[in-house]
């Protein structure tokens, strides 16, 4: 008698996505990031699949209040180029967080998800706010856990 072993393989339209809310005041952006990168991905789920969109919605609010270690307010450098010559722009992190805070976590999300055709449709599902106001009350987003090995709440 022989047995086969089938592999599941985990459909879109069997995801069903949850919201996720996550307080950035005074968390260190590296370490929330990670975090919020796993959820979006759907890492935290026993159903996860690398190439399928299983992950759930994330809500983060409180941009404005992220926090950095060390010097890296001054000394980490965000360039972007606009296609001229002798276009290459930079802004450090303290000027990025002073005219769009919501950027200094898309950035960071962004790096930390697999560079690929998933990714875009991934970062999608990340919403960020600068202040603690957010558009998303209907979708009754539930508090995420920490970085520092908190889980996420059951359904």
């Amino acid at each position: 008698m022989h047995l086969e072993q089938k592999s599941y393989v985990l459909k879109e339209k069997d995801v069903t996505p949850r919201w996720w809310i996550v307080d950035l005041e005074g968390k260190t952006l590296g370490r929330i990031a990670t975090r919020i990168a796993d959820v979006l991905r759907g890492k935290t789920r026993a159903t996860f699949t690398p190439n399928t969109d299983a992950g759930d919605f994330v809500v983060a609010i409180n941009a404005d209040k992220i926090k950095l270690t060390g010097k890296k307010w001054d000394d980490k450098i965000y360039y972007r180029h606009s296609g001229y010559p002798g276009g290459l722009k930079e802004r450090t992190a303290k000027e990025l967080l002073a005219k769009h805070p919501e950027d200094l976590i898309t950035k960071a999300v962004k790096g930390m998800l697999p560079k690929n055709f998933l990714s875009a449709k991934l970062l999608t599902k990340l919403k960020v706010y600068a202040g603690s106001e957010h558009p998303h009350e209907a979708q009754q987003p539930k508090p995420l856990g920490g970085a520092q090995g908190e889980r996420e709440t059951k359904n």
